[in-house]
């Protein structure tokens, strides 16, 4: 069994990386156009594309749109699932968790050296 501080952190960053992949990655835009459509539209102001998400259907695929919307909703819902799955079958889930963390780890040194050779 992980030390508890080792798997916060693990887990802290687990769940980052899943979050972000059902949120935000390319790879889930066909789960997530399901539920929501993404419109770009031009601001009259500032000439930027703004992105707007209507929801669609009613009920629970309105709110399923709503949830694969918010970052933060997401991610108390993937901490959940992380949570419950390491409680049923741990040594399963630990290999989910540590390949999520790896990916998530290596995202965040991405974004740094890019930003810093940039």
């Amino acid at each position: 069994m992980i030390q508890s501080w080792l798997l916060f952190i693990l887990l802290s960053i687990a769940v980052f990386r899943l979050t972000r992949l059902i949120v935000f990655d390319t790879i889930t835009a066909p789960l997530r156009s399901l539920f929501h459509e993404e419109i770009e539209e031009k601001n009259e102001k500032t000439g930027e594309m703004e992105t707007y998400i209507v929801m669609k259907g009613k009920g629970v695929r309105a709110w399923i749109g709503e949830l694969l919307s918010c970052y933060w909703c997401t991610g108390v819902w993937c901490t959940a699932f992380l949570l419950i799955f390491y409680a049923l079958i741990p040594d399963v889930a630990q290999w989910l968790i540590f390949l999520l963390a790896i990916a998530g780890f290596a995202g965040m040194l991405e974004t740094i050296v890019s930003k810093w050779l940039d």
